[in-house]
């Protein structure tokens, strides 16, 4: 094992250009970790945020980027027990994803199904988690409901997609371009629509006979949050995933007191922590779902690591569709 690695690191906090490929020196191992050679890491929104300073997490530069990656245990500290050297691996972190090792410890890192590449697998588990929860655990969602699932061509968003579709539902979804929602209707969806129509809920209230949707899966919020409320049926349910478009929607309260409808906000990560029975049954329920085909992240971007400044910004033009990836390591 080499004593140093290169690794793509965040320099200032102003952006994609800040980032840059260096040689940084290899840690020890403390007891329970594992080091991993890195394959593939998945880019998320989040990574771009912390590039300005502007995310929830706000490490001070120099710093490394990366929250999602896939790859091979080479080396395992004492006290590991369900993990050795040779093993395909997925994990994640608040950072250090984009670089050619990184370092975990074991309760963050599970196994590679055997269904998936490195670069699927560096992209599937926080986007699958989030929907099964969103959907399965929060929303209980019934075949032959209806849900209308906003930023649809994002890779949580195309995640929610595909399992609303293996539940039964009858799925509505937003994409803002042609090649976006011809992307969202390949997944699964039965209706694509563009979020900036001002008829949008007028469209899908005459697409549902009047009723409007059982569920709205929403990780965008904005204005288009408070246009899809107008979409939702009596009685309800609106998922709060999050907050892509950069505001946090001031939902009317007087507006879900007329039309009985309920907001729920979830935290995917938080929930498995705060509930390990939970966690356990849903990751089973994952994995089998892996092996299945469910839910496959859609790749449309792959970058070298040299590339992690133009991927990021790629990822801020919003070019994506469902997820991009860093190919690592071959």
């Amino acid at each position: 094992m080499s004593d140093t690695y290169r690794a793509a690191v965040c320099t200032a906090l102003t952006g994609p250009d800040s980032v840059q490929v260096k040689e940084r020196k290899a840690k020890p191992l403390k007891d329970g970790e594992v080091r991993i050679a890195v394959k593939a890491a998945g880019l998320n929104f989040p990574d771009l945020l912390m590039t300005y300073g502007k995310y929830q997490f706000r490490p001070d530069p120099p710093f490394v980027p990366g929250l999602e990656i896939a790859g091979e245990i080479i080396e395992v500290a004492s006290g590991v027990t369900a993990l050795s050297a040779g093993d395909r691996v997925m994990g994640g972190s608040k950072g250090n994803g984009f670089a050619e090792q990184i370092i975990l410890p074991e309760s963050a890192v599970r196994p590679l199904p055997t269904a998936l590449s490195f670069a699927e697998g560096a992209c599937w588990h926080g986007a699958a988690i989030t929907a099964w929860h969103a959907l399965n655990d929060k929303a209980e969602l019934l075949g032959k409901e209806t849900i209308l699932i906003l930023g649809a061509s994002g890779g949580v968003g195309m995640a929610a997609v595909k399992l609303a579709k293996y539940k039964g539902a009858v799925v509505f979804a937003t994409g803002s371009n042609d090649e976006k929602r011809q992307a969202i209707e390949q997944a699964g969806a039965d209706h694509s629509l563009d979020p900036a129509d001002p008829d949008l809920a007028a469209k899908i209230k005459e697409l549902t006979d009047g009723k409007g949707v059982d569920v709205v899966f929403d990780p965008v919020g904005g204005d288009l949050a408070i246009k899809a409320t107008r979409s939702i049926a009596w009685g309800g349910r609106y998922l709060i995933v999050g907050f892509a478009s950069g505001d946090i929607p001031s939902f009317p309260a007087n507006h879900a007191l007329i039309k009985g409808y309920s907001l729920i906000g979830l935290r995917a990560g938080e929930s498995a922590r705060r509930d390990p029975e939970l966690a356990k049954r849903s990751e089973t329920m994952l994995r089998k779902l892996a092996e299945e085909g469910v839910m496959r992240p859609h790749i449309s971007h792959s970058f070298a690591l040299g590339d992690t400044a133009a991927a990021l910004e790629v990822l801020e033009q919003r070019a994506v569709i469902g997820r991009a990836v860093i190919n690592i390591m071959p």
